[in-house]
């Protein structure tokens, strides 16, 4: 009797089987599954010798997408045409630009993007165009290759054997036999100041020890400056202070004074009014009892018994 198949079970384990291995190919080929890629394109006006299908792309350095197809651009055959898978979210910006890289000596080429401001909008595919066209830049070995062709062609030769010529000219000119005799005598001077130098050693020695011991002298006093100027600023507050309240009490002082004087103001004007002319007249009649007192001071001198018998009738002249 044969054993009974369960085929419900077959089925579901070849179809487990087929959808991990359908899996496993979408994971390995890194296809363009609905959600996980967007699609850009680039075009290349250099050799891509070194890029293949499912090189890397990286965003500065790190790795975002991969190149999907090579190929020439069918409107311009100076120019191929790269379509590049680059993972969904990955910053790219009107100023972001696609440079081919070659990596070491291997000669494997990757496609670096760069730029990408913060303030550019994101990159949107134009009309006309199937996908978004990312910007592309000269490789290093491109601006090499350009710049040694310039170099090398035969008006950039031209040039150069001219410069090279300009150039020898030049130091012809420069090393003539005035010069280098100039520079004979230069040397020599310098030999000349270098034995100096070497003879005064010892001189230049102490004057460095002393600039040295100066140096810390400098050093010192500078560390008693820093702690006596404190002490001298707190004595100069102290001092400020001091002045302040003293100021403050003239302030009050000059203020009572005056408060006295408003006060006898009333008093002041009566002394000038009444009090001051009665003793002006009182000084004059002393001034005219001094000059009497003075005078008869003199009588007395000349004539001291005139204070008992009084003064002496003068003589009487002829004819009297």
């Amino acid at each position: 009797m044969e054993p009974k198949v369960n085929y419900v079970l077959v089925g579901s384990f070849v179809a487990l089987l087929g959808a991990a291995a359908l899996a496993g190919i979408l994971w390995l080929g890194k296809t363009d599954y609905r959600g996980v890629y967007d699609r850009y394109e680039a075009y290349m006006r250099e050799s891509v010798a070194g890029l293949s299908v499912n090189s890397t792309v990286k965003y500065r350095g790190v790795d975002v997408g991969r190149v999907k197809d090579i190929a020439l651009n069918p409107g311009n055959p100076e120019e191929v045409r790269l379509t590049l898978d680059i993972a969904r979210g990955t910053p790219i910006k009107t100023d972001t630009i696609a440079v081919l890289e070659t990596q070491g000596l291997t000669g494997l080429a990757t496609i670096n993007l760069t730029g990408g401001s913060r303030e550019a909008p994101p990159l949107q595919a134009l009309e006309g165009q199937e996908y978004p066209v990312i910007k592309t830049g000269p490789s290093l070995f491109f601006r090499l290759d350009e710049a040694i062709s310039r170099l090398l062609s035969e008006k950039g030769l031209s040039k150069l054997l001219a410069d090279l010529d300009t150039v020898a000219k030049g130091a012809a000119e420069i090393l003539d036999e005035e010069n280098r005799s100039a520079l004979k005598r230069t040397i020599k001077d310098l030999s000349d100041v270098a034995q100096t130098v070497a003879a005064h050693k010892e001189q230049l020695n102490r004057g460095l020890t002393g600039a040295a011991q100066s140096a810390d002298n400098l050093v010192k006093v500078t560390a008693s400056l820093n702690e006596q100027v404190p002490v001298l600023l707190a004595r100069i507050n102290k001092s400020a202070a001091a002045l302040r309240t003293l100021t403050e009490e003239l302030a009050q002082t000059s203020k009572a004074v005056g408060s006295v004087v408003k006060e006898t103001r009333p008093e002041l004007e009566q002394f000038s009014r009444q009090t001051l002319p009665e003793t002006g007249l009182l000084v004059t009649e002393l001034r005219q009892l001094a000059g009497t007192l003075t005078r008869v001071a003199r009588d007395l001198e000349r004539e001291p018994n005139a204070l008992v018998f009084g003064r002496t009738a003068p003589p009487r002249g002829p004819g009297e």
